[in-house]
């Protein structure tokens, strides 16, 4: 059994193997997870969640990269949660961010760990959120979560991040993707990477019109900016920060961080208690009280929505 109030000591003494040690008890949902979430409610709140997402080969991974160095100029601490897709055979991840920005790896400023999906849809792994936490508590000042890149159906990251990016690349077809739905409505920041490239400016106006064509916004709301960079040079970096500090600023002085981070908590709350339900309901399997049911649904006795009402009722009165 791991000692968890000194792991979170030395966590927040910015201790690498104490922050990797408390985010392996997260994803393997240890059943000291709770003690470990106990221990560090607390010790949260104080870091800026950056999430950044887009379809594969805009560059996020060398974004994000870009992005810890301006930071770490800056003289914050970074925090970087990569999460990769899993193999269907080994359950694993590639792990291909952390190679991308090994130039951070010695720097005691910055904490980068991958994470693999496990099958769990929408861009994120299922143990994110509390990874997120962990990294708060550890000091981080600024937590970056990269995305998968699964295309239009990533847009869970806009509930876990207290910003999100959405990056294009020119010549991608992320122009017909304008007009749909997905992930290009939920940005409160626009990159349009690689724009040394042909096609960029058209990328831009495509994304401005997109813009245009949104839900009204009224005087004082916020409006995504379109930033252009090339961020295997770093070119435009400044301006992609610059564009995330005014979008905080705004939110702190609208409310908006307060109403996004406990809308946060609920549906962390919500998937939690939703997990353990399941997980009652899973025990049930074999269980009289399930098979008496599902026998009575197949006499035309009862409905299956009557039925799982009276499953329900038992499990929370049990």
């Amino acid at each position: 059994m791991a000692d968890v109030p000194q792991l979170v000591a030395q966590a927040r003494e910015g201790r690498p193997r104490a922050v990797a040690r408390l985010i392996s008890l997260v994803e393997g949902a240890s059943p000291q997870l709770r003690e470990v979430m106990a221990a560090l409610a607390p010790l949260t709140g104080g870091a800026y969640v950056v999430g950044l997402t887009g379809s594969p080969g805009v560059g996020k991974s060398t974004s994000t990269s870009a992005l810890v160095t301006a930071y770490r100029r800056a003289g914050r601490r970074v925090g970087v949660l990569a999460v990769d897709p899993s193999s269907p055979f080994s359950g694993g991840a590639l792990l291909g961010d952390r190679v991308r920005m090994s130039e951070h790896a010695s720097d005691p400023g910055v904490y980068i760990r991958s994470m693999a999906t496990r099958g769990h849809l929408g861009g994120l792994a299922w143990a994110a959120p509390q990874a997120i936490r962990v990294l708060d508590a550890a000091g981080c000042e600024v937590i970056l979560v990269e995305t998968v890149g699964v295309g239009q159906s990533e847009v869970e990251i806009a509930a876990q991040a207290d910003t999100s990016v959405v990056l294009l690349a020119p010549g991608m077809g992320d122009g017909i993707q304008a007009a749909k739905a997905g992930i290009l409505e939920i940005g409160d920041v626009y990159v349009v990477n690689k724009a040394d490239r042909d096609g960029a400016d058209a990328t831009a106006r495509e994304l401005n019109h997109m813009l245009g064509l949104g839900e009204a916004r009224a005087p004082g709301d916020w409006r995504p900016p379109i930033v252009r960079t090339v961020a295997s040079r770093g070119e435009g970096t400044d301006e992609v920060v610059e564009a995330l500090e005014k979008h905080r600023a705004w939110m702190e002085e609208s409310g908006a961080l307060q109403r996004r981070r406990v809308r946060r908590a609920a549906g962390e709350v919500e998937t939690i208690a939703v997990t353990a339900l399941r997980e009652r309901i899973g025990d049930l399997h074999g269980d009289r009280r399930l098979d008496e049911l599902a026998r009575r649904i197949v006499a035309g006795e009862l409905d299956p929505y009557r039925a799982a009402d009276e499953l329900v009722a038992g499990l929370t009165e049990s």
